[in-house]
């Protein structure tokens, strides 16, 4: 039972991580570059986005949930690796519930993002939150990446 919980811990967040790296690294940029304009390229990351958040944000409570059952100690929840997941639904909640929603009413305010002029106080406001939802989604990656540095440290520590 002990192999398939740490099993179902390392898929949680490999593909909350995997998820992350792929909307960043090639979807984000493949939409903005294929689609006809920047609007639409945002619609459908905002869309993809959305998603990847409540993916990330399932797979964050069920790796907690794996670890609980594995260690049957809430003691774990302050190891270094818990402490990196619990950050990363931190941030991702952060990202959906506070900086998602406000860039999707600037959006509409705006109308078109393509077509807003420059020095629009609306479009300066997008840009800082377009600023902020990307240190967010930095900041679950680099907490993801120490994540697994930590249970490999883990297992390295057990001698599994």
């Amino acid at each position: 039972m002990s192999t398939f919980l740490r099993t179902v811990e390392f898929l949680c967040l490999g593909l909350w991580l995997g998820s992350d790296v792929f909307l960043s690294f090639v979807v984000a940029p493949g939409a903005f570059r294929i689609l006809g304009s920047r609007d639409a390229a945002g619609s459908m990351v905002g869309f993809a986005l959305g998603r990847m958040h409540l993916l990330g944000v399932i797979c964050g409570i069920v790796f907690l949930l794996a670890r609980l059952a594995h260690t049957r100690t809430f003691a774990s929840f302050v190891a270094p690796v818990a402490l990196c997941i619990v950050l990363m639904i931190g941030l991702t909640v952060i990202s959906q519930v506070a900086v998602s929603p406000r860039m999707a009413m600037l959006r509409v305010q705006m109308g078109s993002i393509q077509a807003t002029a420059e020095d629009s106080p609306l479009l300066a406001e997008f840009g800082r939150l377009h600023r902020v939802s990307v240190s967010l989604e930095s900041g679950v990656l680099l907490a993801g990446f120490a994540a697994v540095y930590f249970m490999v440290r883990e297992l390295s520590a057990a001698g599994n």
